[in-house]
């Protein structure tokens, strides 16, 4: 049986009138929810908040309550290239209170057709400042903290235990499996997507808090040998391709920030472009996983030190 559009349950929040609502219409919108409603909301922002996030606000899934929720959430962003582009942009747009990005790279020439955080202008300068001054321009309510800096063992667990919920877009899979290992230790959830060509793959990882939930490494549970896998700088991408892999990215923090909708947790979710073709499949923990099965064997991060010092740097591709 088809499905009618708009469902039933947000019939109220996409009205026309929600949707002509701007300015001063908002707070009539919203009286008419209550004047106790409207009271609260006064309380909660400033009138620049409420025109600001109006379109969340009206969402009832959202709302005020929501709303001051992704204000007072942290997250932080790995990687300010194609997918930590939009994710960086959206989430600072939606009003996280704020937001870390972490970067050690410099914005180049060929970034540019899908790094879209980034301007000709900003060519050779550090793409974590880059990113942060873009950011900033979009919302200046928002708090934005570069770390011009490469994620490493040493400086992970500290950055990491910083912020509620950590996003990869790393370009190198010695950096993905450290993040994932460093979220697993932290009990932080991740949120983790890649691309390459014209393909996308994003799923969320938090054992922490779903106790049949998988880790990262019940997918992946060795870095493949390096030069197995194509980077984009070798097998190419589609810059549009990494702007929709990092929107998806942003909307599952913004769900697990506000706590609605089925996340990714146990599933994949894959993006054939050419295709046009989405679908999700299940993941189960691996009993045998070294991180988070009954004889895990992994307790810290120092084989990832022992990697680094060992040179083991294989690209992935995240645009």
């Amino acid at each position: 049986m088809a499905e009618s559009w708009p469902p039933e349950s947000n019939t109220r929040a996409l009205s026309p009138a929600a949707l002509a609502v701007s300015g001063a219409d908002t707070r009539s919108l919203l009286f008419r929810r209550g004047r106790a409603y409207l009271g609260m909301m006064v309380e909660l922002f400033t009138e620049d908040e409420i025109e600001r996030y109006s379109r969340h606000i009206l969402l009832k899934e959202v709302g005020g309550v929501g709303q001051a929720k992704l204000r007072d959430a942290s997250v932080l962003v790995v990687g300010a290239g194609g997918l930590g582009s939009p994710l960086l942009l959206y989430l600072a747009a939606a009003g996280v209170g704020r937001i870390g990005l972490i970067d050690d790279d410099s914005v180049e020439l060929s970034n540019l057709q899908r790094q879209i955080v980034h301007t000709t202008a900003a060519i050779g300068t550090r793409k974590a400042e880059s990113a942060a001054a873009t950011a900033r321009a979009l919302n200046p309510l928002v708090r934005i903290e570069p770390h011009a800096r490469r994620l490493e063992a040493d400086n992970a667990p500290a950055l990491i235990e910083d912020y509620d919920i950590i996003c990869d877009g790393s370009d190198n899979f010695a950096t993905r499996f450290l993040v994932a290992d460093a979220c697993f230790l932290a009990r932080r959830t991740l949120v983790s997507a890649a691309v390459l060509r014209f393909e996308g793959q994003l799923s969320v990882f938090k054992p922490h808090a779903d106790l049949a939930g998988p880790c990262y490494r019940c997918l992946y549970p060795e870095p493949p040998p390096a030069g197995l896998v194509p980077s984009c700088s070798e097998a190419g991408v589609l810059g549009a391709v990494t702007g929709v892999m990092g929107t998806l990215q942003a909307t599952e923090v913004l769900k697990e920030i506000l706590g609605i909708g089925e996340g990714l947790s146990g599933r994949v979710l894959t993006w054939d472009a050419l295709a046009a073709r989405m679908r999700t499949v299940r993941l189960r923990r691996d009993p045998a996983c070294r991180l988070c099965g009954p004889g895990a064997e992994i307790r810290d991060l120092t084989e990832h030190t022992r990697a680094a010092a060992a040179g083991d740097q294989a690209v992935v591709c995240a645009g």
